[in-house]
């Protein structure tokens, strides 16, 4: 039997005001049983790149208060 995966009911926030990705600027209601892709590209907005200026990776999931560059939305 096939059964249907469960619905993607926690979407990752942002916890940094400053990140950025192109998911953000698609003008459409969210569907909460579409998962969300893992591919999606971040940047920040002061370096305009993949890397913040503390020199790591930007992630939706890495990008919290333990950073010295985040600001709290």
């Amino acid at each position: 039997m096939i059964s249907e995966p469960a619905p993607q009911t926690v979407q990752p926030q942002v916890q940094c005001r400053l990140i950025r990705s192109k998911w953000m600027f698609i003008e459409a209601e969210p569907d909460p049983t579409v998962p969300r892709s893992g591919t999606s590209i971040c940047w920040c907005v002061h370096t305009q790149k993949v890397i913040g200026p503390d020199g790591q990776v930007v992630t939706p999931e890495a990008c919290n208060s333990d950073r010295p560059c985040y600001e709290a939305l």
